[in-house]
Order: C-alpha cells, then sequence, then structure tokens
C-alpha cells in the first residue's frame, strides 16, 4: 500500500484543492494502485490465495475459473504426443462429467461405497413399520386413495422409548421404520409424503423436525437426565449405553437437549409468562449464573401454579420484560433496587433477621443493641400476623404497633451515619424500603419470607456447580426454557416429560404445541 492510514485522514478536500496538476496526478496513481490491490485481496479465495477452503461462505459459488482449474487436461505418454484427441466428443463428455463434480452437481447423497464415514454403526432390530402415504393430490387437490398406484421414495429409523402399559413394567426401547410413499392421482401427478418439519423460527440452529433420530419420549427422557438429574452430555451416553444398550454420540444428545428447548419456547413465552403476569402474588428472587464464563443472572419468577425462569443481565429490563408495564399484583422480592417500580411490593424478613443475627454476634456493642432491637420487632410483628391469621382483631394492627415502629424508625435514622459498617448498610436497607417490610401488618395473609422463589432457585444453583453453567447463548436460552416448563408442571402436580414429548410430537409436524397441563386435583 502507498497510502497509510496517517495519510488517508489528511486527505480532504481542502487539501485537494491546494494541490497542482502534476501533484493531483501522482496522488491519484498511488491511490488507483492501492484501490487495485484492494480489490485483489478482495476477490481471493481458496483457489487463488492461500485462503483455507474452511473461510468460504456456504452461499460462494464455484466460479468459470475453479472449474477450469480442476478440470483435468489431457493425458501425455512417455513421448510427449497426446493420448488422445483433445477435442473428441468422448474426452469433451469427460471433461464436462469432471467440471460438474468439481461444482457438487450430479452426485448422490450419502457416503461412498467404501469410503469412511460417521455413520451410526449400531444395528438395531426393526421392531414395528409405519407407511405415510399422502392424502391429496399436489396438482389437482382430489383425494387419493390405497387403489392408486404407489411406491416408496424414502424412509428413515427411529428409536424411542415405550412407557409401560397397565399390565408392564419398565421402560422399552424400540426402533420403527417409518416408510413414505409417493402415489400417482389419476390425473398423472405423482405426490410424495414427507416427514414432518417445523419452518425457521428466529435463530434457532437446531432443527425442528421428524427426521431426528431419537423420538419424542426418548428425547424427553434424555432431558430428564440433564435438567432433572444434573447428569452430563458425556454421563448420559454411559448411561444410555449400559442401561438401555442405546448407542448415541454426545453431539445427538446435545441436540436432543437444545430440540426440546426450541419445542417448548412458545409455551414459555406465551403461556407462562401469561400466568407469571396476571398471578396475584408473585415470588422474584436472582442468583449469579456463568455462560463460557461470562456472568449473568438466573432469575425466577414464581407462584402456586406456575414459574418462569430466566437467564440476563441483572438489570430493570429483565423485571420489564418480565413482568411489563402494567403489572399491579403482589411482588415479593429481596432487597435489589430493580424491583422498586413496583408498588405493591413486599420485602422478606427472613433477609433482614439474618442480618439482625449477624448484627447480634458483633463485637460492636452498639451494633448488637441495635441488631437485638430489629429482632425484637421483628419477632412482635410475626406473632402479631399468625394471631391474625387464626383470628382477624377488631382494629388494624398497624395502628397498634406504630409506637414500635416510629421507635424503630427513630433508630434506624440515627444508626444510618453509623461508623460501623454493617449497622449502618443495614439501617439504610430498612429506610430505603421501610413500607415494604410492614405490609403484612395490613394484609396478614401476605407471605412474610420470599422461601417460594428460593426454593425454586435451589435445585438450578447446585445444577450450576456441578456443571459450571452453561457454555452457548443457545445452551442458556434452552436451560432456561427447559427449568421453567418442567418446575411449572411440578408445581401443578404433573409430570412433565408425557407433556414435553407430546410438544415435541406436535411441533416437529409444524403444529402448535399443546396448552399447559391444568393443575392436578
Amino acid at each position: 500500500m502507498h497510502l497509510s492510514d496517517h495519510d488517508l485522514r489528511q486527505l480532504d478536500d481542502a487539501y485537494l484543492a491546494g494541490l497542482s496538476d502534476a501533484q493531483t496526478r501522482a496522488l491519484l496513481g498511488r491511490a488507483l494502485a492501492d484501490l487495485k490491490a484492494a480489490r485483489e485481496r478482495l476477490g481471493q479465495n481458496p483457489t487463488n490465495s492461500s485462503r483455507p477452503p474452511s473461510t468460504r461462505t456456504p452461499w460462494e459459488q464455484a466460479g468459470a475459473e475453479e472449474v477450469a482449474a480442476a478440470t483435468p487436461r489431457a493425458e501425455v505418454v512417455a513421448d510427449g504426443e497426446p493420448s488422445g484427441d483433445e477435442d473428441s466428443p468422448d474426452q469433451a463428455a469427460k471433461q464436462q462429467r469432471l467440471a460438474s463434480r468439481s461444482n457438487g452437481e450430479g452426485k448422490r447423497p450419502g457416503r461412498r461405497k467404501g469410503a469412511p464415514g460417521h455413520s451410526r454403526t449400531q444395528h438395531l432390530p426393526v421392531d414395528v413399520e409405519h407407511t405415510h402415504a399422502p392424502d391429496c393430490c399436489g396438482g389437482c387437490a382430489a383425494a387419493l386413495r390405497a387403489s392408486h398406484p404407489s411406491r416408496a421414495h424414502n424412509a428413515r429409523h427411529q428409536i424411542d422409548l415405550v412407557r409401560p402399559g397397565a399390565e408392564g413394567t419398565g421402560l422399552v426401547l424400540q426402533q420403527t421404520k417409518h416408510t413414505y410413499l409417493e402415489r400417482q392421482c389419476d390425473c398423472g401427478h405423482w405426490t410424495r409424503a414427507e416427514p414432518g418439519r417445523c419452518g425457521e423460527e428466529g435463530d434457532w440452529t437446531v432443527a425442528l423436525t421428524d427426521w431426528h433420530l431419537a423420538g419424542p419420549m426418548l428425547v424427553a427422557f434424555i432431558v430428564a437426565l440433564t435438567q432433572r438429574m444434573r447428569l452430563s452430555r458425556a454421563r448420559v451416553r454411559e448411561f444410555l449405553h449400559d442401561w438401555l444398550g442405546l448407542e448415541l454420540s454426545t453431539a445427538t444428545i446435545n441436540q436432543c437437549v437444545h430440540e426440546a428447548g426450541r419445542a417448548v419456547a412458545p409455551v414459555v413465552e406465551t403461556e407462562i409468562q401469561a400466568a407469571v403476569r396476571n398471578v396475584e402474588l408473585l415470588y422474584a428472587d436472582e442468583t449469579s449464573w456463568k455462560e463460557h464464563g461470562r456472568l449473568l443472572w438466573l432469575w425466577v419468577f414464581t407462584c402456586a401454579t406456575t414459574t418462569l425462569f430466566i437467564v440476563g443481565r441483572r438489570s430493570r429490563e429483565v423485571v420489564r420484560h418480565v413482568l411489563g408495564d402494567a403489572f399491579r399484583n403482589w411482588l415479593m422480592s429481596d432487597g435489589y433496587w430493580a424491583y422498586r417500580e413496583i408498588d405493591q411490593r413486599l420485602r422478606c424478613l427472613a433477609h433482614i433477621i439474618r442480618k439482625a443475627h449477624g448484627l447480634e454476634d458483633s463485637l460492636d456493642r452498639p451494633a448488637q443493641r441495635f441488631g437485638t432491637h430489629i429482632l425484637e420487632v421483628i419477632e412482635t410483628v410475626i406473632a402479631a400476623v399468625y394471631d391474625a391469621r387464626g383470628a382477624p382483631p377488631a382494629a388494624g394492627l398497624r395502628e397498634r404497633h406504630l409506637p414500635m415502629l416510629n421507635a424503630l424508625l427513630d433508630e434506624c435514622l440515627r444508626q444510618a451515619n453509623s461508623p460501623h459498617e454493617k449497622t449502618r448498610a443495614l439501617a439504610r436497607e430498612l429506610l430505603n424500603d421501610w413500607d415494604t417490610f410492614w405490609v403484612v401488618l395490613d394484609h396478614p395473609e401476605l407471605p412474610l419470607t420470599n422461601n417460594e422463589a428460593e426454593r425454586a432457585l435451589r435445585h438450578w444453583v447446585i445444577a450450576r456447580r456441578i456443571g459450571m453453567g452453561t457454555r452457548t447463548s443457545q445452551g442458556t436460552r434452552v436451560f432456561a426454557l427447559l427449568a421453567s416448563v418442567i418446575e411449572t408442571c411440578r408445581k401443578r402436580n404433573v409430570s412433565p416429560w408425557p407433556y414435553l414429548a407430546e410438544v415435541l410430537h406436535q411441533r416437529r409436524k409444524g403444529l402448535p404445541a399443546p396448552p399447559l397441563p391444568l393443575p392436578a386435583t
């Protein structure tokens, strides 16, 4: 390059206007040489440079030069004369075939006979055979009958688990051969039956289709092992091999998990999120999460019949995304500032009790007295709430305990600038959310702690410690989606695995997912 970045930064209209004709032509010559060099570099590909073939984008097609380079010349014999006439019809046809092969044309799909490949080496017996035929003509839309001429055009194998019936016990591994027919209508048109396939949705990199080897119940079983039993992909592979005699690669197992996550995405993003927004009392909490070393947060929003998990940043936008702008119901949470936009909010008293016990055990005497004072007030409030739940008093609880609360408020104001760090932090925390701690005196039926949300997170916190989080953004999304469906079904006393298998069965055919099961009575 003749012109460096430093040179280009100095070129503008004012500089060009001050050049003579000779200087302008000299600058133009250098700029033209740089432009040609940049164009040549832009046109480099694996056939004309040292770029590896992997740098070629999928949409790049082989050009005429690539075809010419791949076309072999006429062979030369020992005396230097060509072995045959270069313009003969046979030689021209051979060169055309070779050129088409270099472009990937004319090749049959699949592995060549005798060539090493990566296909399945385990051959299981076929237990069941299903034949699929088209119902109506793709040309004239007339109904097709079994009497019409038909022939097989494709087939696939599917391995699935069969749940035990009324008289059986244990899971049974079953391989089914699905054969797809094409039938000829009276109009002469041949119509093919095809495996189900869901169309593109967002930026998912996993397909949702009947072509996959694992059946819906086997996928649900793999999800149970990875999500509920906290097994790694390698451990799932070992388990399937040792106990079911099934050999699956870790890539196939990972594909099953991601396909299940994509299948339940509409259920979570519509039905579960709508239920969370419309519930009368919602619990929320968050904990740290790692995505390939990147610090994120696992959020949970749960109620009596629904649980929603979200992995994202620890910010106000996550709360707005989940609850929307019209949330006017009760929210129980911790002291994180992102929840303060919610009008009807409750604070967990268990958090304050733990911190007050910490002050009570401190070596600083004023901190000890402040911690003891807080514990006495909270214990009195809790006892009054429990009594009110059994027999509501005639007068309001807040008015009855107002002098005690005002005394604690004055103490918090005095300790807000305490030299003791933990005393100062707890006093300011109480002042920031003062009214949210004592709402239970006006509504004794409301909860005192955020244990529901903390219990919902417990299982997944253990999974995080075992698996060290997730590796990709899609894996993170799949984790949150599947956890939401699993915990929601558990909340409703319904097994999530038959429902997950049914969702996969419907979504693989391009149909909507069935609604979540209702709570079991």
